[in-house]
């Protein structure tokens, strides 16, 4: 057994044999948070690995003879860790996936029921003028959870509302939209940012005419969150499998079914 540490501050904890990684590992980020679970062979990932995101969700499969998340039976699994789309995978982008549910693990094997009649996600990152390929196949996680209806906030137009009753710190909803740089916001008139939300210091996510309506646009569902002065979310980053790195909406405190979002 042995634990490398890395320049920034991960540790992988695995067992060495004559200095090579071979058999268990577990690999952390620098703030002690799982990232990786599996098994190296030669100093390369072998057999079923599991990567972990710091939002929750994760990648599991059978990694291919370069140790990467390529093949026909990778999942993502959303941060349930039940609800999944599985399928195929290059390199840990989704290509086909299929809803599923993740039924069991066994000694970190995953035991997944394909749902019949699934569509079809792949991995679709927004630009800056394409919000999605698909614009109205719905999240099979957020539509369990969220549902938009006339806000509670008089003349606020709609709102997100909880479809279950769910714990503090759950994730309930996604942000995604075309992403566009902080200085096309500031330079634009303001009336245009209502649906705006930065991402990170390059790129803000923005929702623009005509996908605020859900007619034209329901593949997320976050925009439609309205503000209060008593939150019970936060916007939290997420790596969405479909989407890509955006923003989530997350509980910070245990909320009803039919409470506004």
């Amino acid at each position: 057994q042995g634990v490398y540490t890395y320049e920034d501050g991960g540790v992988l904890q695995g067992t060495y044999v004559d200095g090579e990684l071979n058999g268990p590992a577990q690999e952390y980020d620098t703030d002690g948070r799982l990232i990786f679970k599996g098994q190296y062979k030669d100093n390369i990932r072998h057999g079923v690995c599991w990567i972990y995101y710091p939002d929750g969700g994760s990648l599991v499969g059978e990694v291919n003879e370069d140790g990467e998340m390529t093949g026909e039976k990778i999942a993502y699994v959303y941060p349930d860790e039940r609800t999944a789309l599985y399928g195929k995978f290059i390199d840990g982008e989704m290509i086909e996936g299929k809803l599923a549910t993740l039924l069991s693990t066994e000694e970190g094997r995953p035991h997944f029921e394909l749902m019949p009649g699934s569509s079809v996600y792949h991995f679709d990152k927004s630009t800056s003028s394409c919000i999605s390929t698909n614009a109205l196949l719905p999240d099979p996680y957020e539509s369990e959870r969220v549902y938009v209806a006339e806000s509670l906030i008089s003349s606020a137009g709609e709102g997100l509302f909880s479809k279950v009753a769910a714990g503090p710190n759950t994730v309930m909803s996604f942000y995604n939209g075309v992403r566009i740089t902080h200085q096309e916001v500031d330079s634009r008139d303001w009336a245009l940012n209502g649906n705006t939300l930065s991402l990170d210091e390059e790129t803000v996510i923005d929702v623009p005419e005509p996908y605020n309506h859900v007619s034209k646009y329901c593949a997320s569902l976050g925009h439609k969150a309205n503000h209060s002065f008593t939150p019970n979310c936060i916007y939290d980053m997420f790596v969405h499998p479909r989407f890509g790195p955006i923003k989530c909406i997350r509980t910070l405190r245990a909320v009803e079914a039919d409470e506004e979002l």
